[in-house]
């Protein structure tokens, strides 16, 4: 799918989507491509990450399009305040926040799964995590789940930048891989379709980290282990980002970031109760 440019806004009540800049992204080009915007059209697979040595991860379309699950719910149980989804896909986890009472805003780089997110009554943005985004320094959670520390095959970047978006004393929560692993790899997208061009076309950075490798990776930009759990088989921590020595200044727009993070959501107009405050 050809890709116009950086969307602007968050998409309205009824998923129209702004002017779109191109991100300049080749792992964002690739999820906006049709056999992951197909998977979620379809609400299932198969679809795989294909390693280049002919390795495949599935790629649980099914439970990504579902409602969210117990382990689901063992993660938001643990948010706290604003929250952030990275990489929010079809938005399971966006509207289980906000009928939690949350605010809570997804990024993703495809269309589709923006798209959907709308249709179920969340907030998305299609954007990059790597691109400005609203509240930066002010969420009060960021969430990494569904193997989204993968995410630009470069975990000590991804983690820099997650930290940087939230507030001292925010809470990073991360799905990690459950045993020890990590690794760094150049994958593509594969539905099992015969490949439409070379073996490298549509190739891109993607990482996989067990919860040790996390946390090496999490120390050095101030993020520090709080809780780490298994729900059904999946395993997660929750690292908290270190609280800075506030002058003044600082305290005074930490106070101002509920509405900070606020004014980044569309006004509700279908006559529905507008999403609680955190």
């Amino acid at each position: 799918m050809s890709r116009t440019g950086r969307e602007r806004g968050v998409l309205d009540a009824r998923g129209r989507d702004p002017e779109v800049l191109d991100a300049g992204r080749p792992d964002g080009d690739a999820w906006g491509t049709d056999p992951y915007a197909n998977a979620l059209r379809n609400g299932h697979g198969p679809l795989f990450l294909r390693r280049t040595d002919g390795w495949l991860l599935p790629l649980d379309v099914e439970r990504w399009c579902a409602g969210a699950d117990a382990a689901d719910l063992s993660a938001l149980r643990r948010c706290e305040g604003p929250v952030l989804d990275i990489g929010c896909g079809p938005g399971r986890l966006v509207t289980a926040l906000a009928a939690r009472g949350h605010r809570a805003l997804g990024i993703d780089v495809s269309a589709a799964a923006v798209a959907r997110t709308v249709r179920l009554g969340g907030h998305a943005l299609r954007r990059s995590v790597f691109d400005p985004l609203p509240g930066e320094g002010r969420w009060g959670t960021v969430l990494l789940a569904d193997g989204n520390l993968g995410i630009g095959g470069d975990p000590g970047r991804l983690l820099g930048r997650a930290a940087d978006l939230l507030a001292p004393g925010g809470l990073l929560i991360a799905e990690t891989v459950p045993h020890a692993v990590d690794e760094r790899v150049q994958v593509r997208l594969d539905d099992g379709s015969p490949p439409a061009g070379p073996a490298s076309a549509g190739l891109f950075p993607w990482a996989r980290l067990g919860s040790q490798a996390l946390l090496g990776y999490a120390r050095p930009h101030g993020l520090r282990a709080v809780d780490q759990w298994e729900a059904d088989g999946r395993t997660f921590v929750s690292l908290r980002r270190a609280r800075s020595v506030r002058t003044t200044h600082q305290s005074a727009e930490s106070t101002k970031s509920a509405a900070v993070i606020s004014s980044q959501f569309p006004r509700n107009t279908s006559g529905e109760s507008p999403l609680a405050g955190s």
